[in-house]
């Protein structure tokens, strides 16, 4: 029985890396070029994280209700809509481009929002069907899919430009047409491979049971649940994690491009960048299980400061890599050390609500972070944001630390 069920727990993992590897790849496609297409149809630079701010909102309150929609869809439900949602939201973006439409193109962004927070819940429905002791590797595995995504965008990107180009297209439109078909390939490895459902697997693991008519456990409320610190640590370091992150990341592009650098060599430091996020994911869901949640969490608090600072010490391309790629490793760690916290502090009934309110404060941070970045690049500069992001990740590095220090008392739920 055990093995059965390891088995098929690594099963459903393989499949959740595939549609996250699938799903970074379409965003990382055309993510470089979201403030240059905004600044471009906005008319003016302020206008260049819009679009980006408009994403991380759809992004946001959908995670939300995707967290309500967990249950009675079903995961394998839930992430199909998603990734459909993402294929109409880059077609409608493509159109955008090519007819210059800017309210299209912020309509696509949003719909493309939409799709990554229910990809990006994936990582929560592999906890669920893994035991606690095996929680922080299975997240890790599945957010190592975005590395897929790290590769597979940037080489897409500038075929495709070329291709749309040569059709007589904007440029730009290009790498949004192949995001298109990327999402619908998500949603056909989800609905053909994700069985069994997840939510039934992970009711059983709990001894629940898998039937409309189990008996239900006592469930705190939201308020309930953050009220404990280990939920506040957890919830703060990917909050802030993620609004450092965007707000460098969404603006380096057209930072960039200010200094006459190629869309294609803006592409390869935002692979950089993303193969920082990704692929140490499984070295650090082990650092998370062996060292314990807070450490990791504090470990990249840290590297997000030195990223933040290294961004301001030159325009030139490799000083830009290194800082990038430290920003992605920075958030990987803070991301899969407080995801796995947050897992580690609910129950089986509570899961899908409280992670879908948690990747709704992470949608909002990154909306502020991105609307932020143009406002702020447009009047102070580049560098002022680097020393905004820096004090910023400040707050889960000395949340961590008091919490580690004055003592804690983590008990996983089953």
């Amino acid at each position: 029985m055990e093995t059965t069920h390891a088995a098929t727990a690594r099963k459903i993992t393989r499949t959740l890396l595939a549609v996250q590897g699938l799903g970074q790849a379409a965003v990382v496609a055309l993510f470089p070029i979201m403030a240059i297409v905004g600044a471009k149809l906005g008319g003016r630079p302020d206008w260049a994280g819009v679009p980006a701010m408009c994403y991380q909102l759809g992004q946001a309150f959908a995670a939300y209700g995707w967290g309500y929609a967990m249950d009675p869809l079903g995961r394998r439900g839930m992430l199909v809509l998603g990734a459909l949602a993402g294929a109409a939201g880059a077609l409608i973006s493509t159109a955008a481009v090519v007819s210059v439409s800017l309210w299209s193109f912020l309509l696509g962004s949003t719909l493309v929002g939409v799709a990554i927070s229910a990809v990006q819940l994936s990582r929560f429905v592999a906890a669920e069907v893994h035991q606690a002791s095996e929680r922080a590797r299975a997240i890790s595995t599945v957010v190592v899919g975005g590395t897929l995504g790290a590769i597979v965008g940037p080489l897409i990107a500038g075929p495709m430009s070329r291709i749309a180009a040569g059709l007589g297209l904007d440029e730009l439109s290009g790498p949004y047409g192949a995001s298109t078909g990327l999402f619908v390939a998500a949603a056909a490895v989800i609905f053909l491979f994700l069985r069994p459902e997840p939510r039934d697997l992970s009711r059983a693991i709990a001894g629940q049971g898998a039937g409309p008519a189990a008996p239900r456990e006592p469930t705190r409320t939201i308020p309930e649940i953050y009220a404990q610190r280990p939920a506040q640590v957890a919830t703060a370091a990917m909050v802030c994690g993620q609004l450092v992150m965007v707000m460098l990341m969404v603006i380096t592009p057209l930072h960039m491009r200010g200094h006459h650098h190629a869309i294609s060599t803006i592409s390869y430091v935002i692979s950089g960048h993303v193969v920082g996020m990704y692929a140490f994911s499984v070295v650090s869901g082990q650092l998370a299980d062996r060292w314990g949640r807070g450490p990791v969490v504090m470990a990249g608090a840290t590297v997000l400061i030195l990223a933040c600072l290294a961004a301001t010490l030159s325009p030139q391309v490799l000083p830009l890599t290194v800082a990038l790629f430290l920003l992605g490793l920075g958030w990987n760690l803070c991301y899969v050390g407080g995801s796995s916290l947050l897992a580690d502090q609910l129950s089986p009934a509570e899961r899908a609500r409280t992670q879908g309110f948690n990747d709704l404060l992470i949608g909002l941070a990154s909306a502020a972070g991105s609307l932020g970045s143009g406002i702020v690049f447009a009047t102070i500069g580049y560098n002022a944001m680097g020393l905004v992001g820096a004090a910023t990740a400040l707050i889960p590095l000395t949340t961590a630390a008091l919490w580690q220090t004055r003592g804690r008392a983590v008990t996983a739920m089953p």
